[in-house]
């Protein structure tokens, strides 16, 4: 994973309204990340405007609309993405769903969501399931890479065992990234959160940051501090 530039290890997450604060915060970013996500709340202000523009600017998307749906509709839904020039797209659901999307992402790289990060050991047992979290996860994760996903996105606290267990043909994209004072004491709406470094030295290959940055009033200072974690590590 070391091949990864340090410049595409954070993918700062583009959760505003509209295409004009996008392209504010990817201007204000670019100088040392090159890589945007743009999830729902944008995609359905903008549609593949703001992702047009990104890709002209030579950096890379993912696109995260966590496509869920019956295989023929998911199917036709990822192959409108293709030819894009999106980088990663996320998908979402069973195996009949992950072949179909397997099926048509040409170029595009597939990231099968394992288990939101705003889920808990409490919500596990609320839906009657005995087993763990982490469990859960490094399940799915297998059973997407067996079925030809190019990697998962999952929080960092089970990158590590996806790593060992998986190998290194695995990319782990990890949300729920948050500076230490977060992790430590708990102070936020995400339940498996970790910091950018703990999450790199387990394994991850990338990590999501949305509010440390895009609420940050030095947007460069907090990027760069979380890229200095991460060469630490």
């Amino acid at each position: 994973m070391s091949t990864i530039p340090l410049n595409e290890r954070i993918i700062v997450a583009l959760d505003v309204d509209t295409p004009e604060q996008a392209k504010a915060l990817v201007k204000a970013c670019e100088s040392h990340t090159s890589y945007f996500k743009v999830g729902l709340q944008l995609f359905m202000g903008s549609w593949f405007e703001t992702v047009d523009w990104i890709v002209d600017r030579g950096h890379k998307v993912m696109l995260d609309l966590k496509f869920f749906d019956i295989p023929e509709t998911v199917k036709l839904a990822v192959e409108q993405v293709n030819n894009r020039g999106v980088s990663l797209a996320t998908i979402h659901g069973n195996d009949p769903i992950i072949r179909a999307a397997v099926s048509a992402r040409g170029d595009l790289k597939l990231l099968a969501v394992t288990v939101l990060t705003s889920f808990g050991e409490e919500d596990m047992r609320a839906m009657g399931m005995t087993q763990s979290v982490a469990d859960l996860v490094y399940y799915r994760a297998r059973r997407a890479l067996e079925l030809g996903c190019d990697g998962v996105v999952s929080s960092g606290l089970e990158a590590e065992k996806m790593r060992q267990g998986l190998g290194e043909k695995l990319l782990i994209v990890t949300p729920g990234i948050r500076p230490g004072a977060n992790v430590r004491d708990n102070s936020d709406d995400q339940t498996r959160i970790v910091t950018a470094g703990m999450a790199i030295k387990s394994g991850a290959s990338h990590v999501v940051v949305g509010r440390p940055i895009t609420k940050a009033d030095d947007p460069i200072r907090v990027i760069a501090g979380m890229q200095q974690e991460i060469e630490e590590v």
